[in-house]
């Protein structure tokens, strides 16, 4: 990985695991300054000191942990303003952090779960956006939200998550063309079928947890589920190295989106 992102400054939200903590590490190994925030102090703590670690074992990099609830401003202001006091700027912001609640049909969600999810996956990343901007756009940096492939294709029984994710993807088009003229690029990540902690609990929370697994892995034609590295890897390519590259989403999925497909019992 060499240092590929040396010294540059990152903010990763909900880092504490899965996705977040894949992107983290990457970052890390590529020489980065990692700020990983979560709502789960214990377990961000962890992260940040597992990375500390392989900062040390690599020669490159560090990682903070900084407690930040996404969805209280006055957090996200504490986040940005912490960051900048202590690494002097910011090159790049992930908004990672989000939540897919359990899969049911319409009727039995409630505007105000609905409401609540707004709040959790798409107002934070639009204030998070805002508050970090200033400083991205002095270090001509960049943003990643990440997204779903379900923003683009659907899913079944996640009719609010789904929207939640599609608006991520919108937003990212529409900041990307305001930002710009300051030199700041906006892009969007859609995984598909990543597997996660959260990918666990789901399977081991359905009627047969092992048939949930083979099926997550069958969804995919290269035969199995992607890795949280392998989204961090394709994050740090867009901060890196592809910087001819704004408003886009890149969907790393392992070709679930590909082909046709019996969608109907009838």
């Amino acid at each position: 990985m060499g240092s590929r992102y040396a010294d540059k400054v990152v903010i990763v939200t909900g880092g504490s695991s899965g996705i977040g903590k894949g992107c983290a590490r990457e970052f890390v190994r590529a020489g980065a300054r990692v700020v990983v925030c979560s709502n789960d102090e214990e377990g961000g703590a962890a992260v940040a000191r597992e990375l500390q670690d392989l900062a040390r074992a690599e020669g490159r990099g560090d990682a903070l942990f900084l407690y930040c609830d996404v969805r209280k401003e006055e957090d996200v202001r504490g986040l940005v303003e912490t960051t900048v006091e202590r690494f002097g700027r910011i090159d790049c912001l992930i908004n990672n952090a989000g939540w897919h609640p359990p899969h049911k049909p319409i009727d039995d969600f409630s505007a105000e779960e609905f409401r609540a999810l707004l709040e959790l996956n798409l107002v934070s990343v639009f204030t998070a956006c805002r508050l970090a901007l200033p400083h991205l756009r002095k270090a001509r940096g960049n943003v990643i939200n990440m997204s779903s492939l379900v923003g683009q294709i659907g899913q079944h029984h996640a009719t609010t998550y789904v929207a939640t994710k599609g608006a991520v993807t919108a937003f990212t088009k529409a900041l990307a063309l305001d930002e710009a003229a300051h030199g700041v690029r906006v892009n969007s990540v859609s995984p598909g079928n990543i597997f996660t902690p959260l990918w666990q609990e789901a399977a081991d929370a359905a009627p047969d947890p092992e048939r949930a697994l083979a099926e997550g892995r069958a969804a995919q034609p290269v035969g199995r589920m992607g890795t949280a590295e392998e989204v961090g890897r394709l994050c740090l390519f867009i901060a890196a190295e592809a910087t001819f590259t704004t408003g886009v989403d890149h969907i790393i999925s392992g070709g679930a989106e590909l082909g046709y497909a019996r969608k109907s019992e009838r």
